[in-house]
């Protein structure tokens, strides 16, 4: 039986030695509290992955034709710590690669592995989460690693800009730095918010993008759905803005949460995935990824967050 590949590609655009970017896909839903189901995210998106025309008209590009590598999916699911763990030896593994890494999920918890294996690999790394949740408590339920702190570490640790938030508990407004947090309600009559996030980072950005950042009338099926989120074209201008005038080293994309009746949500997803990869390799020449990528493995960097953490 042959190896499923990345929206039905061709074997010849899908195998590691020559694809430029890899997908890493991580079914886990180990502490959402409320709907369960974003296990089942990552088959979602492939399905509708398959069922996606790949020419995209905006670039007039085929993006897949760079090559993109499905991995094995991360099977870890004994605890949230020892998925944090796989989820960041994963990504750092592919990152020394030199590869576009990426990763489906999965509840938000995966980016605090994903999150610590690019801030050990790239110097000055900003964070940009778009999502509906400020995730930056301490603890939940017992654990650091739960999805509410999905964004705690980063916050510590890089430089987090946080886009679209509508929603938080009142204990995460003192690790709110208000400077870098764009609220929903405040950009609908903020004309220059786009510009004035591009302008607090740093070049090199990985992007933690939640679905639940979208409105509810494009995506119902996430985890936790909240009224009032960003559209389509605006969420596409923005990535546009930012993949043309940022080094974006990488990105995941979290919470989708599959409903038998709701398959639009999991097309989505499955687009809005290969529209920034489109972005990404837009003005990018196909032998030029490797030196435009940005990738040193900078002096030894380490996580202050050491491996004990995760026993």
């Amino acid at each position: 039986m042959n190896k499923r590949t990345y929206a039905g590609i061709p074997e010849k655009y899908a195998k590691i030695d020559t694809s430029k970017v890899v997908l890493i896909s991580v079914p886990y839903d180990g502490t959402s509290s409320w709907q369960k189901g974003a296990v089942n995210g990552p088959k979602a998106f492939l399905d509708a992955s398959e069922n996606m025309e790949l020419y995209d008209v905006e670039t007039d590009s085929e993006v897949y034709k760079n090559g993109i590598y499905l991995t094995e999916a991360i099977s870890e699911i004994s605890s949230p710590e020892k998925l944090v763990r796989a989820v960041h030896a994963t990504t750092k593994e592919y990152i020394r690669k030199n590869k576009f890494v990426t990763l489906i999920g999965g509840e938000h918890s995966i980016s605090i592995g994903s999150i610590r294996a690019f801030n050990e690999c790239f110097d000055n790394l900003t964070v940009v989460h778009i999502g509906a949740h400020a995730n930056l408590r301490s603890e939940y339920e017992g654990s650091s690693y739960n999805n509410a702190c999905a964004l705690t570490e980063a916050s510590q640790a890089t430089n987090l800009i946080q886009i679209g938030i509508r929603s938080m508990e009142a204990i995460e407004k003192t690790s709110v730095d208000e400077d870098k947090t764009f609220y929903a309600h405040e950009m609908v009559n903020d004309d220059y918010w786009m510009e004035n996030a591009i302008d607090l980072m740093t070049n090199n950005v990985f992007l933690s993008f939640n679905l639940n950042a979208l409105d509810l009338s494009l995506i119902r099926s996430t985890s936790y759905p909240e009224p009032g989120g960003l559209f389509w074209y605006e969420t596409l201008e923005f990535l546009q803005k930012l993949f043309k005038e940022k080094n974006v080293v990488g990105l995941d994309l979290t919470d989708l949460c599959p409903n038998e009746n709701d398959k639009a949500s999991d097309y989505l997803a499955a687009k809005l995935y290969y529209k920034m990869l489109s972005y990404k390799f837009a003005n990018v020449d196909e032998d030029d990824y490797e030196n435009e990528s940005g990738f040193s493995e900078p002096n030894n960097k380490t996580s202050k967050f050491q491996d004990e953490d995760y026993e």
